[in-house]
């Protein structure tokens, strides 16, 4: 009676501060949202009358605003799929729009499709309010408010037939992303339906929050346990520090406050305990729930997950340490120093070995080596996959389940390289976090601590890393006790070390601390198994871009044996990304769908200075392909864009001018074709 009693009087309390607040039942709300959002669209001078555009976007156009958007759209098409599969058969589909109301992809069933393009509820259309009237899609926008607008709610008549039902998709700060809608035939209105794109909306903001604060420690909680897990959970994401960098809706309504007057606040003070305390609570809970106390003393359940910006200084997680090593396979080199993205496959030594001799002798005498205290230098050109056979000789080690620790010394300034490797105490310098950082060293003790481009590290940092592999110990940057350390060292390099030796440019003692065996990754033009790994690439672009395809014409392959590949594996896996996005929906990757600059780096067919001539070439010398004159045909076409002109002119030629029968033979949209045709 006690409860009851306080909460009336808060209830009271409430009324008596707003007397004059009144609430308006649902329906005269709605009707006044309507009424506004229709007000709307006659200031901006459209009429009801008006017929739906049919002009949406062009595919190189709708491609590129999708890859504008493309965590918004990955995050949200398995999200989409679930949604379209909770609705089948009921004459409607899925949509998801960007912030501004452009359709990027939809979902619908057969029956409805057609329909549906009679509006131009298509991809590449937009439906924002000034183009479309009052609709759901451009009204939830507008309003930042989940929306359902019947029938003819619509404002203009040929939108009448639909119903369609909204909700706005935001990032973790609260920014309009874009927008999930179900549209449907006006006789298959449902008043669930919005409820569905509500909760498949949150869900798409709760995968967005994970993916944004991945390195974070991220924290699930909730009052009743089987919540935890679900939509209703809290989520809010932690710097190493304890600091509070952002929490979803659900974190903020248990909360009770904005996340605007929560940020930056300590862990402490959301959660009634100190940090450190907590997560050594939460390590010895492994995985399960802990208690903690919000600052209102509701009682709820946590549960937590180190991101990868501490996982290096927690070895109590090794599982979660193995499952972000991890990156593209492209061997790039990670920016500013920064630890690779997480993915899903771990590479071994064997996932390396496609089928090139020279490459297979390298993993074999790296393997000889996994289980031992050898440090390890990798020399190749720039984008061979130095990193990724890092990463490959540590996941095939007895360290798989400690740390894997990556610094570009190229990617960081002389005067931060020193505090990102050997790490600092607080007030060690100006602008130094409080209580220090621990460096790439510490963060790798037990597991690998992997340096790209050794060859650029500066003259001060070689003699401070000597040190360290002397003594296995590393003093902070304003510290004065030594850190021990066990990690395995691995190095590589695309310079030439004993020159700089010579030059007086790289120490010498270093070099033969971290040169304990020495590999070389051959360049991609060399290779013998372009094959393999086209198809290699191609299945992990598959991964991300789901319609892309999963080969390459004999023509683009042709093409690319051709190419000298400067890039090396990076280049071909951006290429390879490009063309699939490019290609996305049609059976093969071909020359059309290439970027434009690879003709830059291959050669014509007739070419006379071959593979082996370019083969023969200094590393770091660029050759030019051939001019017209070294060829024996000199009308075959250079450029790129010409060849596919070439190829769309001869099929077109062969089928007497059908576009259709051309475009099918080159595995090409109808447009695509008929774009050419308007270029000539």
């Amino acid at each position: 009676m006690k409860r009851r009693r306080s909460v009336k009087s808060r209830l009271e309390t409430r009324v008596t501060r707003h007397p004059s607040a009144t609430v308006k039942p649902p329906e005269a709300a709605r009707a006044d949202m309507i009424a506004q959002a229709h007000a709307r669209s006659r200031a901006i001078g459209l009429r009801v009358s008006e017929a739906p555009d049919f002009q949406p976007l062009g595919r190189n156009d709708l491609r590129g605003l999708i890859d504008v958007n493309h965590t918004l759209y990955a995050e949200a098409r398995p999200v989409m799929d679930a949604l379209h599969a909770q609705i089948v058969d009921t004459e409607s589909m899925v949509l998801l729009t960007d912030r501004n109301g452009v359709i990027l992809h939809s979902l619908g069933d057969t029956d409805f499709v057609e329909k549906a393009r009679r509006v131009a509820l298509r991809p590449g259309v937009s439906w924002a309010e000034r183009d479309r009237g009052t609709n759901a899609i451009g009204t939830a926008l507008v309003d930042g408010q989940p929306t359902t607008i019947h029938a003819g709610e619509h404002f203009l008549h040929a939108n009448h037939i639909l119903t369609c039902s909204c909700a706005p998709i935001a990032d973790p700060w609260g920014r309009t992303l874009g927008a999930l809608d179900v549209s449907g035939e006006s006789h298959g209105f449902h008043k669930h339906t919005l409820a569905l794109v509500r909760m498949s909306a949150q869900m798409i903001e709760n995968h967005l929050f994970n993916t944004e604060f991945a390195d974070a420690i991220r924290l699930q909680f909730h009052a009743r346990a089987e919540f935890i897990g679900t939509l209703y959970e809290g989520l809010a994401a932690f710097a190493a520090d304890g600091t509070l960098l952002c929490a979803n809706r659900s974190a903020l309504f248990q909360f009770g406050s904005t996340l605007a007057a929560l940020q930056r606040r300590g862990f402490e003070a959301l959660f009634g305990q100190p940090f450190p305390a907590f997560m050594q609570q939460l390590m010895r809970a492994r995985g399960e729930f802990v208690s903690l106390t919000l600052p209102s003393g509701v009682r709820v359940l946590a549960r937590g997950t180190p991101g990868a910006a501490v996982v290096g200084a927690q070895p109590a997680w090794p599982e979660r340490a193995a499952r972000e090593r991890e990156r593209d396979p492209t061997g790039a080199a990670p920016t500013a120093g920064a630890r690779a993205p997480t993915a899903a496959w771990q590479p071994t030594l064997a996932d390396l070995d496609t089928g090139d001799a020279r490459v297979a002798g390298v993993l074999e005498r790296v393997a000889r080596v996994r289980g031992r205290d050898i440090p390890v230098l990798v020399l190749g050109r720039t984008g061979t996959g130095k990193e990724w056979l890092a990463r490959a000789l540590h996941q095939d080690s007895p360290r798989r389940d400690a740390p894997f620790v990556a610094l570009n010394c190229a990617a960081l300034p002389d005067t931060l390289i020193e505090a990102e490797l050997f790490g600092y105490e607080d007030g060690a310098f100006t602008g130094a976090k409080r209580r220090g950082s621990a460096g790439k060293i510490v963060q790798a003790h037990g597991g690998t601590l992997f340096l790209d481009e050794i060859g650029d590290m500066p003259l001060a940092q070689q003699v401070r890393l000597m040190r360290v592999l002397q003594e296995r110990a590393v003093v902070p940057l304003g510290g004065a006790r030594a850190v021990p350390v066990d990690l395995r060292i691995v190095c590589a390099t695309h310079r030439d070390l004993r020159a700089m030796i010579a030059e007086g440019s790289f120490r010498e003692d270093l070099y033969y601390r971290i040169n304990g065996l020495a590999v070389t990754l051959p360049p991609l033009a060399e290779r013998t198994d372009l094959d393999a790994l086209v198809a290699r690439v191609l299945a992990y672009v598959r991964r991300e871009i789901h319609e892309a395809p999963a080969r390459i014409t004999p023509e683009v392959r042709e093409y690319f044996a051709r190419c000298r590949w400067p890039g090396n594996l990076r280049q071909l896996a951006n290429v390879l990304r490009t063309a699939g996005i490019m290609a996305e929906g049609e059976d093969a990757i071909d020359l059309v769908h290439l970027p434009e600059d690879l003709a830059h780096d291959c050669a014509p067919a007739e070419c006379d200075d071959g593979i082996e001539a370019r083969d023969a070439a200094a590393p770091q010398t660029p050759v030019a392909p051939c001019t017209p004159k070294e060829s024996a045909h000199a009308s075959r076409p250079a450029r790129l864009s010409d060849w596919q002109a070439r190829l769309i002119d001869d099929a077109l030629a062969r089928h007497d001018g059908n576009v259709s029968a051309a475009a099918r033979e080159l595995g090409l949209a109808r447009n695509t074709v008929y774009r050419h045709l308007r270029r000539r």
